[in-house]
């Protein structure tokens, strides 16, 4: 499953690992993301939404139980 935010479209990022003898492979980054039922603020309907925490945080998810 992609790792996306559904509210903002956050991904992943890519860089380098880089070793003390500077190696340097190839990372993810990945977002902090949160499986809840929720409503988006514009719209009106629950979904089962995959949320990054910084979507949460800023009050664009309500959760509902």
């Amino acid at each position: 499953m992609a790792q996306r935010c559904d509210v903002c479209g956050k991904g992943p990022s890519v860089g380098h690992k880089i070793s003390h003898a500077h190696n340097v492979t190839k990372r993810r980054w990945l977002v902090n993301l949160i499986s809840m039922r929720g409503k988006i603020s514009t719209a009106g309907t629950v979904h089962r939404l995959r949320v990054c925490t910084r979507c949460l945080k800023a009050g664009k998810v309500t959760k509902v139980l």
